[in-house]
């Protein structure tokens, strides 16, 4: 039986599917939003936002610890609970997205509540709790199904009342001691959350390092600030084993066996591609994402945005490529193309973690004539005027032949955002005789960009 007939199905309501949604709705088009969960998706609910409330929190904690060092004493003592009430009240609406809901169909959206899968050319079948629906969509479907919590296969692990990120951020109380699994953005963000709460931090990493897709640098960075906080790192170990009674026992591969009161699963993320049925569509469902052209085109009457297309799980990618989806839909004049050259990311420890482009190895690899330029944030006058939480460097990486930053990191106090004119720089490949011509502020932390230009030689 032939479905109902709308323009557009997208699948997923995270922040790129609402956004292409909206941006179709407002054009006139018919569009069905659909998602199991939350619409907004995995951000605004258990990531980016209620994550950064928890890590200004944490902040504030970390400042307010420096004060003998700069203006005297002050007695810090942490209190959890108003961070779990700002994200329940003010971030999530106690995990409820009717306001999202409500701002999506305004625009003239439909949105339908149940998990879709294609299953045939441009058909999507939505199940609900009231049954099945079935849509035929004119123009196409757009997938935004982004990714959940990847768990490793570890032995043990399922039958634990572990935590991943979505049970992280909804806690009502600090554990005591807390191990984490997994030493990338999400893993470390979080182990240090917890262990200026006053948690008793392990976390495990299986590569031989921090944040490793970050500069090597940006991972001794981060060790030698969580070392100093009394985190205890263990890199180049897995968990073999995981057993839980009143506390978690986590033996790992080495030998060595850890214990604490939760375990936070941080190893990634996953998605089940045959579950949305892009088979139907001529696709492989074995892939790990799906492959789309420079305008989202995953197939014909098919785009896809967002973590399964593999261009970086940020909710800023999502946004960018709904853009670019939405104006191919609309059969726009000129429509802009996707471009991955200047793709920024930020690790929101403390110190930031702030990278974009190429880092040096993967500048090599390409086999471009690589230059690179280094300078400490310490050794500038912000720095120095800071002092203590200081520890930091701007490292640049350029293609000499062609004389431009193909990469560059900001790491240190405001790493992010001193990002913003590197991530320029890198976007619009200007001139690094153009950068090393410009008037930087004084005294800024982004004046440290002048110092690693001239150390570029």
């Amino acid at each position: 039986m032939p479905g109902t007939e709308v323009d557009v199905v997208v699948i997923g309501m995270g922040p790129g599917g609402e956004d292409v949604g909206a941006r179709l709705a407002r054009a006139g088009l018919s569009v069905v939003g659909v998602d199991a969960r939350l619409v907004g998706g995995e951000c605004p609910y258990y990531a980016c936002v209620p994550t950064k409330i928890m890590i200004r929190a944490t902040d504030a904690l970390g400042e307010a610890r420096r004060v003998g060092a700069l203006a005297g004493s002050a007695d810090v003592h942490q209190d959890w609970s108003p961070v779990a009430t700002r994200i329940r009240d003010e971030a999530t609406d106690n995990w409820d997205d009717a306001v999202a809901v409500n701002r999506f169909t305004a625009t003239g959206g439909t949105f339908v509540r149940g998990r879709g899968r294609i299953t045939g050319d441009r058909e999507v079948a939505v199940s609900t709790s009231d049954g099945e629906q079935v849509f035929s969509a004119r123009r196409g479907i757009v997938l935004n199904t982004g990714t959940d919590p990847a768990v490793p296969p570890i032995d043990g692990l399922a039958e634990t009342p572990y935590w991943t990120n979505r049970d992280a951020v909804a806690v009502g109380e600090v554990p005591g001691s807390l191990i984490v699994l997994g030493g990338g953005p999400v893993g470390c963000e979080l182990a240090q959350v917890f262990s200026r709460f006053g948690a008793a931090v392990t976390v495990v990493q299986r590569p031989d390092r921090l944040v490793p897709v970050d500069e090597p640098e940006s991972s001794v960075l981060l060790a030698r600030a969580f070392a100093a906080e009394g985190i205890t790192v263990r890199t180049g170990v897995s968990a073999a084993r995981v057993q839980f009674d009143t506390q978690f026992a986590v033996k790992l591969d080495n030998g060595e066996t850890l214990t604490a009161d939760r375990l936070l699963v941080a190893a990634g993320r996953s998605t089940d591609m045959a579950a949305l049925g892009i088979g139907a569509m001529g696709l492989d469902e074995s892939a790990r994402g799906v492959t789309t052209d420079e305008r989202m085109r995953a197939a014909d009457g098919l785009w896809a945005i967002g973590d399964i297309t593999g261009r970086g799980a940020f909710t800023h990618m999502s946004m960018y490529q709904a853009r670019i989806a939405a104006a191919d839909i609309l059969g726009e004049e000129d429509p802009e193309l996707a471009d991955y050259r200047a793709v920024p990311h930020v690790t929101f420890t403390d110190p930031e973690i702030g990278g974009v482009g190429l880092t040096e190895a993967q500048a090599r690899d390409r086999k471009l004539n690589v230059r690179t330029g280094l300078s400490r944030i310490q050794d500038s006058t912000r720095g120095f005027i800071h002092k203590t939480g200081n520890d930091g460097f701007i490292k640049l990486v350029e293609d000499a032949d062609r004389g431009v930053l193909v990469g560059a990191t900001s790491a240190g106090p405001n790493g992010g955002e001193v990002l913003g004119a590197l991530a320029v720089a890198v976007h619009a490949e200007v001139p690094t005789k153009l950068l090393r011509q410009m008037i930087y502020a004084y005294p800024t932390f982004h004046r440290a960009i002048e110092s690693a230009l001239a150390d570029l030689g």
